[in-house]
C-alpha cells in the first residue's frame, strides 16, 4: 500500500512528535508519511550521529521543522525534545513512541533466566519511555490530542523467540489503559497499536525472523504482510477528532492474523 494523494488535509492544524524512525523500513516512517499526507506538521528524532544522516532526508521529505537527538537512555534528552516543542509550538496534538530494545543477551535467553539489568534496561526503554513522554506531552495537549506506542502479538500469545519482549510489551499495553483512563478527562487519548510482522532494523534481532513472515502471511485471513503504510494511514485515522471517544485501545493491523489459532 501506499499513502495516496490526500485532498482533503483531514490533520491539518495538527502537530506532532514522530519517534523511531531509522530508515525507509521503519514502522515510524510509515506513521510519519501517513501524517504529513494529511497535513500534520511534524517533529522528528534520530537516535544519534550514526543514525542522522539516514533520518535528516526523510525529515527533509516531511518538511519537519524539529529535527532532533532523542535517545531515551541518555539523561535529559527526553526532557529536551519537548523543550524546544514547547519554545518552538507552545503545544502538541499526537506523540508517536516507535520504540523498543533488549540487549540481545536478554532477548535471545530464556524469560526465566532474565538478568536483572537486561530486564531493567528492556522496560526502560520498551516501556517506562512511553509512560515519561506521555508525562512531558500532558502540559502540551491543551486542547487534548493522542500518544500512540507500538506493540505485538507477542504480549498475549507466546511467540518464539520473542522472549521478554513480549514481558515488556505486555507491560506497556497495561500502561497504555491505566494511562487512557488518567488523562481521558483531559481530551487525551491513549492506544497501542499492534502490526503484524514487518521486516524492519528491530524486527532482524528476533531469531528466525523470516519464519514468522511466512507462517504469518500463510496463516492471516488476509492472506497477506501488513506494511507500513498500512499500519501509518490507521493510526493517523485515531489521531482525528473523527475517533475522539476510542481510547485505551490496542488496534491489530494484520491481516487478522490475531484471531486465527
Amino acid at each position: 500500500m501506499t499513502i495516496p494523494t490526500v485532498k482533503a488535509k483531514l490533520l491539518e492544524g495538527k502537530r506532532g512528535l514522530i519517534v523511531g524512525i531509522a530508515n525507509e523500513s521503519s514502522i515510524a516512517w510509515g506513521c510519519a508519511r501517513a501524517f504529513r499526507a494529511f497535513g500534520a506538521e511534524l517533529a522528528v528524532t534520530y537516535l544519534n550521529e550514526k543514525a542522522r544522516p539516514h533520518v535528516e532526508p526523510l525529515a527533509r521529505q516531511l518538511e519537519a521543522p524539529i529535527v532532533l537527538p532523542l535517545d531515551v537512555a541518555v539523561p535529559g534528552q527526553m526532557e529536551a525534545v519537548f523543550e524546544r516543542i514547547a519554545q518552538s509550538w507552545g503545544e502538541l496534538d499526537f506523540v508517536i513512541h516507535s520504540i523498543a530494545f533488549a540487549p540481545r543477551d536478554t532477548l535471545a535467553g530464556r524469560v526465566t533466566d532474565a538478568p536483572l539489568d537486561g530486564f531493567l534496561k528492556t522496560m526502560e526503554i520498551s516501556c517506562w519511555s512511553f509512560i515519561r513522554m506521555a508525562q512531558l506531552a500532558e502540559p502540551l495537549m491543551k486542547r487534548g490530542g493522542t500518544l500512540f506506542t507500538m506493540t505485538y502479538y507477542g504480549s498475549q500469545m507466546v511467540v518464539e523467540n520473542y522472549n521478554i519482549m513480549g514481558v515488556a510489551k505486555a507491560a506497556l499495553e497495561s500502561a497504555v489503559r491505566y494511562m487512557a483512563a488518567e488523562l481521558g478527562p483531559k481530551g487525551i487519548r491513549v492506544h497501542a497499536i499492534s502490526p503484524g510482522p514487518l521486516a524492519t532494523r528491530a524486527a532482524s534481532a528476533i531469531p528466525e525472523f523470516d519464519a514468522l513472515l511466512d507462517k504469518a502471511k500463510r496463516k492471516a485471513p488476509a492472506r497477506e504482510l501488513v506494511a507500513i503504510d498500512d499500519v501509518g494511514a490507521a493510526t493517523a485515522f485515531l489521531a482525528h477528532d473523527a475517533a475522539r471517544l476510542m481510547t485505551g485501545q490496542v488496534l491489530y493491523i494484520d491481516g487478522g492474523y490475531h484471531i486465527i489459532d
